[in-house]
């Protein structure tokens, strides 16, 4: 008898058991009589989906990062301050932040048809770079609104005296935590990708972003999600939402090189 046809059998059963737990086959008989149960799989683990616009990158370089910019002018502007409070300052932002967010546009993670559109043919080493160069400059600080508040729960404050206390201290018995506590006495944020500098944004922006998180927006998935702002935002009045924005676009620090002239 042939070496392949005394293990034919036996080669055949084993295909057959594996084959057999591939295709989901709840229990296989062995030649013995006795039955094989196959062990459930336990719950896979849940992983971010992993894309070019999340890839590894060197720091930027601002000389490239200011070519590759260009683009970016006609709604930033030249350096970073837009005029329009639509769009969002991005002098003095730090890089890795709107590395992050160049990368949640151009996955989708961030919706934006706009912003899709220009950072969709972006590498992440050219999100550094562009980073890189708007980090390297200055935010130039608007006005906050001195208005009196006549009606209302802060009556007789100052309308961006009510930002002031939020951002500095919170509203304890609320639960909302001072936002100065991230983003800095300041505004200055830090150099990581999760906590913006906002000191001198336009209050519209600043106002609609609040609303946004307010309303549970979250910019990210899985790991890279932070649900940090949707939970702090979302018992924020919306004076409250206003008069912090107009506190922030007013902050500088004190020895700021761009107070408004």
């Amino acid at each position: 008898m042939s070496l392949s046809r005394s293990i034919g059998p036996a080669l055949l059963a084993a295909t057959a058991l594996l084959f057999g737990a591939l295709i989901g086959v709840p229990a296989s008989a062995r030649q013995d009589g006795t039955t094989v149960v196959a062990a459930e799989e336990s719950q896979p683990a849940q992983v971010a989906e992993l894309t070019d616009a999340h890839a590894q990158a060197a720091a930027g370089d601002p000389a490239a990062g200011q070519s590759k910019a260009v683009v970016c002018s006609a709604c930033h502007g030249m350096d970073g301050n837009s005029a329009d409070p639509q769009y969002p300052k991005l002098a003095g932002q730090h890089e890795r932040y709107i590395a992050r967010h160049l990368a949640l546009f151009k996955s989708g993670e961030r919706e934006n048809a706009i912003m899709l559109g220009f950072a969709a043919t972006l590498s992440a080493q050219d999100m550094r770079d562009i980073g890189a160069f708007y980090a390297g400059g200055t935010v130039k600080p608007g006005l906050a609104d001195e208005t009196v508040v006549d009606t209302g729960p802060y009556n007789g404050k100052r309308f961006y005296e009510i930002g002031q206390a939020i951002y500095r201290g919170g509203i304890a018995k609320r639960g909302i935590p001072a936002c100065g506590a991230c983003h800095g006495p300041t505004g200055s944020g830090n150099p990581g990708p999760s906590y913006p500098a906002l000191a001198g944004q336009h209050a519209r922006y600043t106002a609609d972003m609040l609303r946004r998180y307010r309303d549970g927006a979250v910019y990210g998935h899985g790991e890279r999600g932070n649900k940090v702002m949707s939970e702090v935002a979302q018992d924020l009045t919306d004076q409250e939402i206003d008069a912090l924005a107009s506190y922030i676009e007013g902050l500088y620090p004190s020895d700021s090189a761009a107070l408004p002239r």
